[in-house]
């Protein structure tokens, strides 16, 4: 059996749709997810779709399979769900180093900004209107259209999985409808459902045709070490608080705040907020107006939404404020992903490759599809064209967005700099 196959090891290069893919370096990773820390705007959904155009697409570092697998796997875990899977692609490449430095690249760019914002060196304030901003959320319309056709073309390509993805697409949208549901509850639901589908209903494999395992997912990490960080997370989550009740100090409370928010919140993005508003409005921390004002700057810059932590930490009324309160926020907040990534993935790759967990995974793939075409409606299209300030133009946006991405094969960060630049002239 091989060191893949046993969820161990991964001893040398990679095979994805025949193309090989030799480990890479902590610096080529660092330089990827930099790029995309830079321009990928529009939230978790539309990071996925920047992650499978560079990825996947692009640089063929995995395939469309793998991908969808990891995306699944990182929807069941706690925390920011597209900061887990660029940790996953780097820790894949260039092993731990390469999981510090895709995290390192892509969070940066926002959480300095931020920072910046709360020092008052970054003007403007609320940015919601600018042309500029709506620029950005029209290019992740089209970013997110984009992978959810890819990722349909691979993981729903015959009836059945078609029907899974539409009906997940469905019962996402119709979600809300349902009083005290909360929103990352009924995804989670949808993909659980859509797993018990694909085992019930789905033929061996997940679809005649489907080899199993095709797409190794393995990590140079071993099943030991991934012990050791499940381990650590839980010593966290226990140790902190009593630390806290003991000395009362206050970065150890700034910290286990944001160790908790990173590790017990499902869904990421905006579901952590009102965690996050009670934990420090509610607890004199963060004034609310300053809170405010933080969580509309979050809107305006790349990256993901959790760098919020930042400008909280740096914001904060006691305890380490400025750059060690930031600092100690960050660091807090996503410590739990990393930890659960490395936990996780050596036992993720032998389960994904049992013939039962194939079938489940094709049904949770298909699921994720819909889950994806939902948010490409809300809140994607709802707040990149419906709400805009000229909805037409906006579409018109959206539309060439689109053509720069399908048709001429643009770069995402290309598209992305000029729909800003248009959104500036016309919104």
């Amino acid at each position: 059996m091989s060191a893949a196959a046993r969820g161990t090891r991964d001893p040398g290069p990679g095979t994805v749709r025949g193309v090989t893919t030799p480990p890479g370096t902590a610096r080529e990773v660092f330089a990827v997810f930099l790029r995309l820390g830079l321009t990928s705007f529009g939230g978790p959904v539309a990071h996925l779709g920047y992650f499978r155009e560079a990825f996947v697409v692009r640089r063929r570092w995995l395939g469309d399979r793998a991908y969808a697998d990891l995306v699944a796997l990182c929807q069941f875990l706690p925390g920011p769900a597209s900061s887990q899977v660029g940790m996953a692609i780097g820790l894949r490449r260039a092993g731990l180093r390469g999981l510090l430095a895709a995290w390192a690249g892509f969070t940066l760019p926002s959480a300095v900004l931020l920072v910046a914002f709360a020092y008052g060196v970054l003007a403007g304030g609320d940015a919601a209107g600018s042309g500029w901003l709506g620029g950005l959320e029209a290019a992740a319309v089209a970013v997110v259209a984009q992978a959810v056709l890819g990722m349909r073309r691979t993981l729903a390509p015959d009836a059945r999985r078609a029907t899974l993805g539409a009906a997940a697409m469905v019962a996402t949208l119709l979600a809300p409808a349902v009083p005290g549901l909360p929103v990352a509850v009924a995804q989670v639901g949808v993909i659980v459902l859509a797993g018990v589908a694909g085992l019930l209903w789905l033929p061996g494999g997940g679809a005649a045709g489907d080899p199993p395992g095709d797409e190794p997912f393995a990590v140079p990490v071993g099943r030991r070490a991934a012990v050791v960080c499940l381990a650590l997370l839980a010593t966290l989550l226990v140790a902190l608080p009593l630390l806290v009740a003991a000395t009362g100090d206050g970065l150890a409370r700034l910290a286990d705040l944001f160790v908790r928010a990173g590790s017990l919140v499902f869904g990421g993005g905006h579901v952590v907020l009102p965690l996050l508003q009670a934990e420090t409005v509610a607890t004199g921390l963060v004034p609310h107006d300053q809170f405010l004002a933080g969580y509309g700057a979050a809107q305006a810059v790349p990256g993901p939404l959790f760098t919020f932590a930042a400008y909280l930490g740096a914001v904060t009324t006691s305890g380490p404020t400025g750059l060690v309160g930031a600092a100690t926020a960050l660091v807090a907040v996503f410590l739990p992903s990393a930890l659960l990534v490395v936990g996780a993935l050596p036992f993720w790759e032998r389960l994904r490759r049992a013939p039962r967990a194939r079938r489940v995974l094709a049904g949770v793939n298909a699921g994720v599809v819909g889950l994806l075409g939902a948010a490409l409606y809300d809140p994607v299209f709802t707040r990149g064209v419906l709400a805009a300030d000229d909805p037409m133009v906006a579409l018109a946006l959206v539309v060439a967005a689109f053509v720069a991405l399908t048709t001429w094969s643009a770069p995402p960060w290309a598209v992305v700099v000029a729909a800003g630049l248009l959104g500036w002239a016309v919104l």
